[in-house]
């Protein structure tokens, strides 16, 4: 849930930082395939989508406000520790190449792209257009964001005018938002979960590099700059300690 509530953060990404994201791929389209052991698998993962939305919503919100640099600290800890997993799954098949970079690197410049585009779209909201069918269509447009590793949901949201709108209604669990948003979001993962899942099946090696691009391109979104102080020495430790854990995940 929570890169669905963090600007610049997506959803994707988070799941590659965990180590779950290939397999929660597979579990979701072939659902039925397995039925006992996906529900094993996705359960925990839905009951932790709903405490999020309950209680991280709210909690996130405090610590952003209240300790801004060191939470963004520990979550590029987080993320940077992710890369050697990531390489290390990218290179399984075929060894590492050279040239595979390249697919890294157009990643790494589009999500500093979006960068760009959150800048010029975070204060802009229309919520005079938030229509049933269009949150529906807002929700199925904002799978992107939470299927494909470091494409944003939250860059999506505030492009359609809606950030806010969603932000407050996750917080205060609204149903008349949440449900045609969540109903357009779970079409749209559908459809984007397929499309990853051939990418993934025929151009795997491609498609792990293209995604440790799109990784490193969130770390530019979430750097607040380095402070020499009480608050900048915090935050290095808590830069260490995300790195440390992420490393023992990947483990």
């Amino acid at each position: 849930m929570l890169g669905a509530i963090l600007p610049g953060i997506s959803s994707g990404v988070l799941c590659v930082i965990l180590g779950i994201y290939e397999k929660l791929v597979d579990c979701v389209l072939n659902f039925f395939r397995d039925i006992k052991n996906n529900i094993k698998f996705l359960l925990p993962i839905l009951i932790g989508v709903f405490i999020g939305a309950v209680i991280f919503g709210n909690l996130l919100r405090f610590l952003f406000n209240n300790f801004d640099v060191q939470t963004k600290f520990c979550f590029i800890g987080l993320i940077l520790g992710s890369i050697p997993n990531l390489f290390k799954t990218a290179n399984s098949k075929n060894g590492f190449r050279l040239h595979y970079l390249i697919y890294t690197m157009i990643a790494f410049g589009v999500a500093i792209f979006l960068l760009f585009l959150e800048n010029a779209f975070s204060f802009n909201s229309i919520n005079e257009n938030t229509t049933f069918l269009f949150l529906v269509f807002a929700g199925f447009i904002m799978s992107i964001g939470v299927v494909v590793p470091g494409v944003s949901s939250t860059v999506i949201l505030m492009m359609l005018g809606v950030y806010n709108l969603y932000l407050f209604s996750v917080s205060t669990l609204d149903f008349n938002i949440l449900l045609p948003m969540g109903t357009g979001l779970v079409l749209g993962g559908i459809v984007f979960l397929i499309i990853i899942k051939y990418c993934l099946d025929k151009f795997h090696v491609q498609t792990y590099y293209a995604i440790i691009g799109f990784v490193l391109g969130s770390i530019p979104i979430l750097y607040p700059g380095l402070q020499f102080n009480i608050t900048g020495l915090t935050s290095v430790l808590l830069f260490f300690l995300g790195l440390y854990v992420c490393n023992k995940i990947g483990d």
